[in-house]
């Protein structure tokens, strides 16, 4: 990514509560076009370096630029005023004015902007049709749904079509059916309308779903930068591993040398395995591997990688898949199958899975 395609750059950004470090030395970058999420759990210092970046933060160390002009500078105690740095937000609350009409409340930031009547109409119904809302118009926001009221936060953030926007954990308030198909919404207003974005949410499945790239965080530190399949197929730490998917941590060791990418891992249970070398520089004393890529076959199969033997101990109905707990000799193991072939709990199994999905860490 060259320098002119970066709307977004952090560097080395600190923030402090007193003694409290919520973010600590964070540097990421974000392209023209490009939707990035930083993931992570609560207190991982996610919601405060995007604060940060919209100007609603103090922060402690390091510089922000947007669109190549540098908003925030601790050496050079420079910081940019919220409203001046041409940014839009979507808040997790909304922000929507209950005492507003749809319009109106869509309005509100171009008549602060000095916007002609004209101007407010036509750019306040562009962005309704793009959200859907057109029909809403003269509604008043106390009688929205919570889909629609994200609609308007929306259309509201994308009236004066900033360059940058941020959102913070938009779709937690929606109920799960919702949240989905407004990712797919989200993700097409971002894509066509070529807006740089950079969103925030603790669901990994949301991160996964609507991002270019994936940024892990914990305790206020960066642990992973990578695209969604990478995040999700090739975790450098335990952390990763543990919070991203669903992700079975095998106990060994890593022995001998790398042969084409991949290595003996000898589990704890006694078990050989095949695994990806991954980013085992050190230790590599676990192994990471996603409940979706085992399977599972009759008892006595020897013909399959890593083949195994277990007992299925629960089974478990989710409509799209079965999430079995197989009894194996490292313990217990979590796996995601489709339902079909179903095994009954108490059955005897064989358990495979590709060396290559099996990362060590």
């Amino acid at each position: 990514m060259s320098e002119t395609d970066i709307r977004i750059d952090i560097r080395n950004l600190v923030v402090d509560y007193g003694d409290v470090r919520a973010v600590d030395d964070v540097s990421l970058s974000v392209g023209r076009g490009e939707l990035v999420t930083l993931l992570g759990p609560s207190g991982c210092g996610k919601t405060t370096t995007l604060r940060s970046v919209a100007g609603l933060e103090d922060p402690t160390g390091g510089s922000i630029a947007l669109n190549g002009t540098l908003v925030y500078s601790a050496p050079e105690r420079r910081n940019t005023p919220a409203e001046k740095r041409g940014v839009s937000m979507v808040f997790q609350s909304y922000a929507i004015w209950p005492h507003m009409t749809v319009f109106d409340n869509v309005a509100y930031g171009l008549r602060v902007r000095r916007m002609s009547a004209n101007d407010i109409r036509s750019n306040v119904m562009r962005v309704l049709d793009l959200v859907q809302m057109r029909n809403f118009a003269d509604r008043p926001a106390s009688r929205l749904s919570g889909g629609q009221q994200q609609r308007v936060a929306v259309a509201r953030a994308i009236a004066f079509s900033p360059e940058v926007l941020l959102f913070d954990e938009p779709l937690s308030n929606l109920d799960a059916k919702l949240r989905v198909s407004m990712r797919v919404e989200l993700r097409e207003l971002q894509k066509g309308l070529g807006i740089t974005a950079l969103y925030v949410t603790h669901d990994q499945e949301e991160a996964l779903a609507i991002s270019d790239r994936v940024i892990v965080m914990n305790a206020g530190r960066i642990e992973q930068i990578g695209t969604p399949e990478d995040i999700y197929r090739h975790p450098r730490t335990l952390f990763v591993a543990d919070f991203v998917g669903n992700a079975n941590v095998i106990q060994g060791q890593a022995r001998g040398a790398p042969v084409g990418g991949e290595v003996n891992f000898v589990t704890v249970g006694g078990p050989v395995l095949r695994a990806a070398a991954g980013h085992a520089q050190a230790k590599g004393d676990a192994a990471a591997l996603q409940a979706a890529y085992v399977d599972i076959f009759a008892p006595g199969r020897t013909d399959v990688p890593n083949a195994t033997p277990g007992t299925i101990h629960r089974c478990m109905f989710h409509g799209d898949f079965i999430q079995y707990v197989v009894d194996w000799p490292c313990g217990q193991l979590l796996v995601r199958r489709p339902p079909t072939n179903r095994f009954a709990e108490g059955s005897a199994v064989t358990v495979s899975f590709a060396p290559e999905h099996c990362v060590v860490l």
